[in-house]
């Protein structure tokens, strides 16, 4: 099943399979990501965050701990 998605002023938000906790919300410009999107855990807290390109991930990406706090940063740019 697909998850639940809408689109709030420019802004593709999609939810869990719960249909009521987000799970990622961003830009999408002719069915790829764009821009800065981020992801969230079903208890609400911010799981990972990041910029595309033209649909490919790019810059640093950060991934969150449990409470929200930074984790990890990964490089995502082609060498």
């Amino acid at each position: 099943m697909a998850k639940k998605q809408e689109i709030i002023d420019g802004y593709t938000i999609k939810y869990h399979a719960n249909g009521e906790t987000m799970w990622s919300k961003g830009k999408v410009n002719e069915d790829m990501p764009e821009g800065y999107w981020e992801w969230y855990r079903i208890d609400g807290t911010i799981k990972r965050s990041g910029y595309f390109e033209n649909g490919e991930p790019i810059g640093e990406w950060i991934t969150y701990d449990s409470n929200g706090e930074k984790y990890k940063v990964t490089n995502r740019d082609k060498k």
